[in-house]
């Protein structure tokens, strides 16, 4: 299992922590052998993704891309978009951390990766 974690300078990410939490999902999925690539983006990119793959005009807190393809030997799930702006400001509304906030939102996106149409 791998996730690679692409993320601007600009946000304080714990890395550390947000591979533990993708790892110990896609564990409990029994999905260890495959990889999932978690991009935290801004406002601005998220509003793009979203008006491109969505029709809305909206920075979403997470889309989820599924690849479920094998490339050189490794087996790619997909990628999790992650608005990080929007996640604080979620976090902010729900009196919660952004850590626990960011747990919710990564069980979201590899939810929508793992769903059976997805895998089947």
């Amino acid at each position: 299992m791998k996730v690679n974690i692409i993320s601007s300078s600009r946000y304080k990410i714990e890395r550390k922590k947000v591979r533990e939490i993708a790892e110990r999902i896609l564990r409990e999925k029994g999905l260890e052998d495959w990889t999932v690539n978690i991009i935290f983006v801004g406002k601005t990119k998220m509003r793009r993704i979203a008006f491109q793959y969505k029709n809305e005009k909206v920075a979403l807190p997470v889309l989820s891309f599924p690849l479920t393809e094998k490339i050189e030997d490794e087996n790619i799930l997909g990628e999790i978009y992650i608005c990080y702006p929007q996640v604080v400001l979620l976090a902010a509304e729900k009196e919660r951390t952004v850590m626990k906030m960011l747990e919710k939102i990564i069980e979201h996106g590899l939810n929508n990766l793992t769903s059976p149409d997805v895998l089947s």
